[in-house]
């Protein structure tokens, strides 16, 4: 156990310790303010104030962990070996930055509870955020400052028996339209009918013909395919379906269709299956509510998994609706035309709301990877093979630090149409087979 003295035990602190310390090293952790306590004590320990007490292990504080509130923060960023950081501390202190307030404005997404430009879709665009700026996007920054941490802790402490955590990958597909074709109901067939004969794609309307005379598969249908390449897979995928109203932004078939609700279980009998929330059920709360319903309803479970669609206009109103709802996990941490760690980080962690000041329930699962971020690049060979190299870059920086690597992608992606042919299937089998 890791004992930590400092002058004032805040949430604050306790969150971002919390996360260092014990979700990322396997650090138990205990606060005192207490002198004697801290002296007696005969394992790790660390000062965390102001000043050293005495020739202890001592990181100097910065005030970010110990004030409420949200105010204009001054960040110098500054290079730190083969990453960055901020807030500096001193020759006094065992690492020349004060990692744990860094980390704590970055987990919390402090800059998204501040002033920003938003985006057309009114959301915070990753061009805002401080990483981006910076050049450390790709980079699970505190998960490296931790590596560094223990570092010094080994100095200090080369007896102590540190957990050695495990390297983790999972794979999200998102089902925003499970058929192209099949079950779209009479009227959209009907107009996407005579879309493609004004056209004159008539390859389309033989394709849609034999679609829907069971001659072939729908091309969206890559269901079977996916849980087969799961099965010699080392963990399942996590499915996430859309089950909101037909609209403008949302594409799929009624949730209430005989071959939709068998198609669900069917994927739930091989893997788990979360809910993929509508532009809809972002904006009316009663929404994400009735969505929520619907998806227990087909599956007859509890929903554990969550994700917004790329339509997340706001990160805390839109996670304090979850929490109502007694959503679990997440999986929305991500920017969706960007390659990254939005909040800094590789491994899971609770989220804080700086409105509150409170450590919530809700489970954040870090995703550095969509597929839209390679779709908006699938044009230019040369701009695509730079996301590829960067999505493999991120993957061996989250392998070093033993962290989990979480990306996602869409039923559709993997459907081998045009001269994409086999491409990303080949791709994606040796990705999750690797």
């Amino acid at each position: 156990m890791l004992l930590i003295y400092t002058h004032k035990i805040t949430p604050r602190l306790r969150y971002t310790f919390k996360h260092i310390c014990t979700n990322i090293l396997g650090i138990p952790v205990k606060f005192t303010t207490a002198v004697d306590e801290f002296i007696v004590h005969d394992s790790l320990k660390l000062s965390y104030t102001s000043k050293p007490l005495g020739k202890e292990l001592h990181i100097k504080s910065q005030e970010v962990l110990f004030e409420q509130g949200i105010t204009d923060i001054e960040i110098n960023m500054q290079p730190w070996r083969e990453t960055k950081c901020f807030f500096v501390t001193g020759t006094k202190s065992a690492l020349p930055f004060d990692i744990f307030a860094a980390a704590f404005v970055l987990l919390s997404r402090y800059e998204e509870f501040l002033p920003h430009v938003k985006d057309e879709q009114g959301r915070f665009p990753a061009t805002e955020s401080l990483a981006y700026q910076e050049e450390i996007l790709t980079q699970p920054v505190i998960d490296i400052w931790a590596g560094y941490f223990k570092e010094v802790l080994l100095e200090k402490y080369p007896d102590y028996p540190f957990e050695q955590r495990k390297f983790s990958f999972q794979a999200l597909v998102d089902v925003e339209q499970a058929y192209e074709m099949y079950g779209i109901g009479i009227m959209r067939w009907v107009t996407s009918f005579l879309i493609d004969l004004v056209h004159l794609q008539f390859s389309r309307i033989w394709l849609r013909l034999r679609v829907n005379l069971g001659l072939r598969k729908d091309p969206y249908d890559t269901f079977s395919w996916l849980i087969n390449v799961q099965k010699n897979a080392k963990f399942k995928f996590v499915f996430f379906f859309m089950v909101g109203n037909y609209s403008t932004y949302t594409r799929n078939i009624r949730y209430n269709k005989k071959t939709f609700r068998e198609l669900i279980k069917m994927v739930g009998d091989y893997s788990e299956v979360g809910l993929l929330l509508s532009k809809e059920a972002l904006s009316v709360k009663r929404q994400m509510k009735l969505e929520k319903k619907r998806i227990e309803g087909i599956t007859n479970k509890q929903l554990s998994a969550v994700r917004c669609s790329k339509y997340m206009q706001s990160l805390p109103e839109h996670y304090r609706e979850m929490i109502q709802l007694e959503m679990k996990n997440d999986y929305s941490m991500g920017y969706p035309e960007y390659l990254g760690f939005r909040a800094g980080t590789c491994t899971p962690f609770n989220f804080y709301d700086l409105d509150y000041e409170t450590i919530t329930p809700l489970l954040i699962h870090p995703i550095c990877a969509q597929a839209s971020a390679f779709e908006s690049s699938a044009s230019d060979e040369k701009e695509l093979n730079q996301e590829l190299d960067t999505f493999f870059a991120m993957k061996k920086q989250v392998e070093q630090v033993k962290g989990s690597f979480v990306f996602s992608f869409r039923n559709k992606s993997v459907t081998g149409k045009g001269q994409d042919q086999g491409q990303w299937k080949q791709f994606f089998r040796e990705l999750v087979n690797d």
